[in-house]
């Protein structure tokens, strides 16, 4: 798999003069088609962002990519364009494979390669964990153009799906390899690099350079071209970024305050752990927020609908693991609330790039308590800046406790009541959609009927 000092040098590309970094203009002028530039033009992509001038250009001639740029920069694009570019002159089934660390960030990628081909007939599959493997074995079969995937099930599909193989594989591309790579998928990727042709093009997206990605560089690219937008790790300059310092017994009751001083913004809030998510919102919930959870122990269905329920603004409030720090483009994201400060700092700048994103202004705001300090210094040393204290009246924040208690004991107990009727049923409980208290109560009508 080693491939030759060659691959070692990594060519940088030529760092534009300021005059030439003002040329580009349009799709257009980068080398991208008619066709392609209109569809651009339909999604409301009018100006290439500075990771598409640089990469488009370099993956028209031909050559492997390395992309660095922070969260939120339109990488999509980058690659998307330039393979369906490649696509239209070479029409071919099975021609390129995305591989992406999580679920939600699949179905965002096919989204946009739908979007950007609808108009040339381009076909997508998408194939990841927690859907029926059988319609997934039916899509391939069908040879589509472009598979986008998470790691483990593509290998599963490779060893067990009858006819399936990528022998004919013209495009690789590695969306967040960082993440793909300490999620460990690093057998499945090597897995992945054996079975599929040495002579094609590979494009390896990270917003972080880290020690297995560079590995990973020198075993799947040849002679690749860094288009680096970030060197260093960067948060967006339209974000305003703050933090508050509180004891961890009134994390709660702060957030709330939080909610109400803001109230008319949607947020984000993530928490590190799926029970604290599905506990938050239920505690939410009960206080009046329309609040929806996405963790990793809800189905894929379930949080395809809380997302979808976000985006389309029928929620203002997203509860969410790390499952969601990365990647996912939902544009109206105003306020992101680290709820949980991140153990890694690296996940600090995906989850706060989840707002103030292409061009947008948005606010951050992290909670320290006494436990979190050393955490907190990792980050502002990480991000190069110290962050100012969010204003807040503790005397009002006080006056919350007594409401907060009551729906933290409500929330205590309808977690629990999930928790046995999972373990009941062994199913997939209904994620808080609905109060459970009203579901009891329809449950105990039925009851009084049956005695009757």
């Amino acid at each position: 798999m080693a491939a030759g000092a060659a691959q070692e040098q990594v060519a940088e590309a030529e760092p534009a003069a300021e005059e030439q970094q003002e040329q580009p203009r349009s799709f257009k002028d980068l080398g991208v088609t008619d066709v392609l530039c209109e569809a651009c033009d339909q999604l409301g992509w009018k100006v290439p962002t500075k990771i598409q001038v640089e990469a488009i250009p370099v993956a028209l001639q031909g050559e492997d990519i390395i992309g660095l740029a922070e969260t939120g920069s339109g990488k999509t694009g980058a690659f998307a364009l330039p393979i369906l570019q490649a696509l239209l002159e070479t029409p071919q089934r099975l021609f390129a494979l995305v591989l992406t660390p999580t679920r939600e960030l699949a179905f965002q990628i096919s989204e946009q390669f739908e979007a950007l081909g609808s108009s040339i007939g381009v076909h997508s599959a998408v194939i990841v964990g927690g859907i029926d493997t059988m319609s997934q074995s039916l899509a391939l079969a069908k040879k589509p153009h472009i598979i986008i995937a998470t790691p483990g099930r593509l290998i599963d599909h490779l060893e067990n799906t009858k006819g399936f193989n990528l022998r004919a594989l013209k495009y690789l591309v590695m969306d967040e390899a960082d993440r793909i790579l300490n999620m460990d998928f690093e057998t499945e990727v090597d897995k992945l690099l054996k079975v599929i042709p040495r002579d094609r093009k590979t494009f390896l997206f990270s917003a972080t350079m880290t020690k297995k990605v560079q590995k990973l560089q020198r075993a799947a690219l040849k002679n690749p071209v860094k288009c680096a937008v970030s060197s260093k790790y960067q948060t967006v300059e339209k974000l305003q970024q703050y933090y508050i310092f509180i004891p961890s017994r009134f994390k709660d009751s702060y957030l709330v305050y939080i909610l109400n001083e803001l109230a008319g913004n949607s947020f984000m809030i993530f928490c590190s752990t799926c029970n604290n998510t599905q506990r938050t919102a239920l505690l939410l919930r009960n206080l009046g927020f329309t609040a929806i959870p996405l963790h990793g122990q809800m189905s894929q269905n379930k949080r395809l609908g809380s997302l979808n329920k976000f985006k389309a603004k029928a929620r203002s409030i997203l509860l969410a693991t790390d499952v969601a720090s990365r990647g996912l483009d939902i544009p109206h994201v105003d306020v992101v609330i680290n709820f949980d400060i991140p153990t890694h700092s690296k996940d600090y700048i995906h989850r706060v790039g989840r707002t103030a994103r292409a061009g947008r202004s948005g606010k951050s705001i992290t909670f320290v308590t006494q436990y979190d300090v050393e955490l907190f210094q990792r980050i502002e040393h990480l991000i190069g800046k110290k962050l100012p204290e969010f204003p807040t009246q503790e005397e009002e924040v006080m006056m919350l406790t007594e409401r907060v208690a009551e729906a933290q004991r409500f929330a205590r107990m309808e977690l629990r009541e999930q928790g046995e009727k999972k373990r009941s049923r062994d199913g997939d409980d209904d994620d808080t959609e609905e109060a459970i208290g009203i579901r009891n109560r329809v449950a105990g009508g039925k009851k009084k009927k049956r005695k009757a």
